[in-house]
């Protein structure tokens, strides 16, 4: 008789899942002017930056209940995974928010792969014009990738965001909930850095790849 292993979901995949399963929630409803969606969005969109603890409106729009419920294909999560898990969800779908605002003709979150990157290194790498480097996009993504801490991480995401809305660019919200987790581990930074550097020279030389894969988890509580 043959054993089938399987292996566990990380916290990180987990994260990347449910952003996903919450967007698509609204995205669809957003594109087709249903009020509920619509209201939805400008609520989290007020969010947009702004902490977690701070946004208890929001609470059951981002729902993060599902990290709490028992899987059999995942342990359960700690405090400090699931403290970084809804910190990560709440970050990632009030931006998306932001970004959806006011684009009625496509979602603004678009799943990536290989073939078609859609993470942040990737996205301001197609902001610029083929095969020239605008220094200071390229600035705003490195200030991005300096941020001290998640607060200040979310408002200078904020202001790529803006840029994407601007030039009707998707992201893969995510893949950015993921690396948003990942970041709050002591050595996420470096890890989500290396991540975002590789999309952004990957789009740069017309590589299939953006070096963002959803299950690219790190060592520390992934």
């Amino acid at each position: 008789m043959t054993t089938i292993t399987t292996t566990p979901v990380t916290p990180r995949k987990r994260v990347e899942e449910l952003a996903g399963e919450r967007i698509a929630t609204y995205q669809p409803g957003y594109l087709a002017d249903r009020a509920k969606s619509v209201a939805a969005l400008a609520r989290l969109r007020r969010g947009a930056g702004q902490k977690l603890e701070s946004c208890p409106d929001l609470w059951g729009l981002v729902d993060t209940s599902p990290l709490y419920e028992p899987r059999e294909d995942a342990r359960e999560l700690s405090e400090p995974e699931l403290e970084r898990a809804e910190n990560a969800l709440h970050t990632a779908l009030t931006l998306w928010a932001l970004h959806q605002q006011s684009r009625r003709d496509a979602g603004m979150h678009e799943r990536g792969d290989r073939g078609k990157p859609r993470g942040v290194g990737a996205a301001v790498r197609r902001m610029m014009k083929p095969d020239e480097i605008d220094d200071s996009l390229r600035k705003r993504l490195v200030r991005v990738g300096t941020a001290p801490d998640l607060p200040t991480l979310a408002q200078r995401l904020r202001d790529i965001v803006l840029l994407l809305r601007r030039e009707r660019l998707p992201l893969d919200y995510a893949l950015l909930a993921g690396q948003l987790y990942t970041w709050q581990w002591p050595d996420g930074p470096d890890r989500v850095r290396r991540e975002w550097g590789r999309s952004f020279h990957a789009r740069q030389v017309g590589e299939p790849t953006d070096g963002e894969e959803p299950g690219d988890d790190g060592p520390v509580g992934e």
